[in-house]
């Protein structure tokens, strides 16, 4: 028993997480990567220049990731993606929260470069069945969460709540999505698509 303990204790202590741009919103027991040095940022790097400059970390090294409103500052997020994919182990998390694209935070703000939908998490290889952009990331969204303020849900269905989230605006107050890191990458296969939850979760404001 004790020998398992220790063992477990080591395993914990070796488990890396990223906060991926973490702005002014470091983390403690993290690795708080921005690219500007912040206080508390121990990485710098430029997010935009994935494609031409990697990442200053090894590959196969980082469990967790936690992109905390920041994909939506990124003008093309395949080559950080496939970045990130390159630094993760084998099923590694990937929780990534943004505004929802029909809500007036994902374009009041100017540096908000593209809006998100839960239908815009294609980032695995069998999405792209029709046509290769040079991408070679591979992560499985397993879950995306819509969160509604419970004052816009008022007693309503889940369907209900979900034909309203398609016919108005700022009924989502936030969008989270969950991936995994799938090594190695699959085919581009059509066939090998696996679709995420889809779920509403009712928060107080």
């Amino acid at each position: 028993m004790l020998l398992l303990l220790i063992c477990l204790l080591v395993e914990e202590s070796d488990m890396k997480k990223l906060n991926v741009g973490c702005g002014r919103n470091a983390i403690a027991g993290w690795v708080n990567l921005d690219c500007v040095a912040l206080p508390g940022v121990d990485i710098v790097a430029d997010l935009e220049s994935c494609d031409t400059q990697p990442l200053p970390i090894e590959s196969d090294t980082v469990d967790e990731f936690l992109l905390q409103h920041v994909l939506e500052h990124i003008r093309n997020p395949l080559p950080l993606m496939q970045e990130l994919h390159r630094i993760a182990r084998p099923g590694a998390l990937a929780v990534i929260r943004t505004p929802y694209g029909s809500t007036d935070d994902a374009w009041e703000d100017p540096t908000h470069v593209r809006p998100y939908f839960p239908e815009a998490w294609i980032l695995g290889q069998p999405l792209y069945w029709r046509a290769d952009y040079g991408y070679r990331g591979d992560w499985q969204t397993e879950r995306i969460v819509l969160m509604v303020p419970r004052a816009r849900a008022q007693g309503r269905s889940a369907d209900a709540v979900m034909e309203l989230v398609h016919r108005e605006r700022n009924v989502v107050a936030e969008m989270h999505a969950e991936l995994r890191a799938v090594k190695p990458i699959r085919l581009p296969q059509r066939e090998l698509q696996q679709l995420p939850r889809l779920e509403l979760q009712l928060v107080d404001l």
